[in-house]
């Protein structure tokens, strides 16, 4: 088993160094936030995953997985053998990752790497960026390789455990051969191949997905307008091995930490390079379009003008099973309301403390008191489950707008709603 540095504490950082921990490896993870460090060491995590709790507080038990401030203390308390570094990438102005943390990080750890340690990148990073940490290091006897990751917030453990594929990119293959090994107990393809064809294997697998959504959103709108039901025509569609049926749910657009910001930066890797892609800027505009949908579908429900119109607005996460509300769609319809003149009276089970632009309630029945018209923005399971005769009773309007088409028509509208679905006649 190996010693192991992971830089990085979000969602990708903590989810695989509690996963390399629960495979036997020794784990130290390392953060710049005292204080969340200080949490973290408690057995505690900031973040909703599920079943990540439980892996954080068998790796401390075990005495596998530690928390330290600074990646340079980190790497000199442990001597490791391998440093992954998980730290954020954001977008730049022009749509380009900000590698600003990841060189930070390779220069911070540097000096105190033991010969023949290996790197390893699980940031999401553009075609070129093993270079860039190579550069920043400037150790020529320590080894740079790429792994991107691959893991789906709400299912990140699941993911780490029973991966779709493992990718490792590196120059090195005796080092790629090494970082192999740290996965010798997972059953799943492996490919071992340059660093820039991992690079953008992570890129286009994001963009392939998010082009997924962005195509069932615009086949809604195409049902809308010619009578057909999209859940129908996804149905039809999915039977085809070649197609399937996932990331074929109409909404309101992808979002969260990832899609968003890895199409705009594959936008801007093509352009750097010569190649307009339009496909994927047209992903992206369909995207940006579906949200102006949603609040014009909840406009016309109240008679064309949101002025004054009160609106219950239940989801705030980008996607359910997260506490995520980076690129949330749901709040980016939420702003466009606001603008419009609407107050909106908001429920999310992840979301207790107040948020800007909108009333934070404590349950969905408090986000329809008084309430015009009632809008599902994110899919949580639990609102599947609400009495919606008590959420009729609790409103002043009728009109139930389903952006996720997480509910079944008949039965609200049995309670006296007026349903509105996305994709549906």
């Amino acid at each position: 088993m190996a010693d192991i540095v992971v830089v990085g504490t979000g969602y990708v950082g903590l989810t695989t160094g509690a996963f390399l921990a629960h495979v036997g490896h020794q784990v130290t993870c390392a953060d710049l936030d005292p204080r969340k460090v200080e949490v973290l060491s408690s057995g505690e995590i900031p973040i909703v995953e599920p079943g990540l709790d439980d892996l954080v507080r068998e790796g401390i038990e075990g005495g596998r997985l530690r928390f330290v401030l600074g990646a340079a203390a980190a790497v000199e308390a442990s001597a490791p053998e391998f440093v992954f570094l998980c730290v954020q990438t954001p977008q730049g102005d022009d749509g380009s990752a900000d590698l600003t943390f990841v060189k930070v990080a390779a220069g911070e750890i540097s000096p105190v790497l033991g010969s023949q340690s290996v790197v390893i990148n699980k940031s999401t990073v553009p075609v070129g960026s093993t270079l860039v940490v190579e550069r920043a290091l400037c150790r020529s006897d320590v080894s740079v390789v790429s792994n991107p990751e691959f893991l789906r917030e709400g299912s990140a453990v699941h993911d780490c455990f029973h991966p779709d594929r493992i990718v490792i990119g590196a120059e090195d293959h005796a080092a790629a051969n090494r970082v192999a090994g740290l996965y010798e107990q997972i059953k799943a393809p492996l490919l071992i191949t340059d660093p820039a064809s991992a690079e953008t294997i992570k890129y286009a697998s994001n963009a392939f997905l998010a082009t997924k959504i962005s195509f069932v959103n615009a086949i809604a709108n195409v049902c809308e307008a010619v009578g057909a039901d999209v859940r129908e025509v996804v149905l039809g569609m999915g039977y085809d091995k070649r197609i399937g049926f996932e990331f074929l749910r109409p909404g309101p657009g992808f979002g969260g930490s990832c899609f968003p910001k890895d199409t705009r930066a594959l936008v801007r890797i093509a352009e750097e390079s010569g190649y307009d892609f339009g496909l994927l800027k047209g992903v992206i505009t369909v995207n940006e379009e579906q949200k102006d949908r949603i609040v014009a579908k909840v406009a016309a429900a109240v008679g064309g003008s949101l002025e004054g119109v009160t609106v219950a607005a239940w989801g705030l996460t980008f996607k359910a099973r997260t506490d995520d509300r980076r690129d949330s769609p749901s709040l980016d319809v939420i702003s466009r309301l606001t603008s419009a003149g609407a107050k909106v009276q908001a429920y999310d089970p992840t979301v207790t403390r107040p948020l800007e632009g909108m009333e934070v309630c404590g349950d969905a029945y408090a986000a329809c008191q008084d309430a015009q018209v009632l809008v599902v923005l994110t899919e949580w399971d639990e609102f599947r489950w609400v009495d919606f005769g008590k959420c009729r009773s609790a409103m002043t309007g009728a009109l139930l707008v389903d952006a996720r088409n997480l509910l079944d028509p008949a039965s609200v509208r049995r309670q006296g709603f007026t349903y509105v679905g996305v994709g549906r006649a």
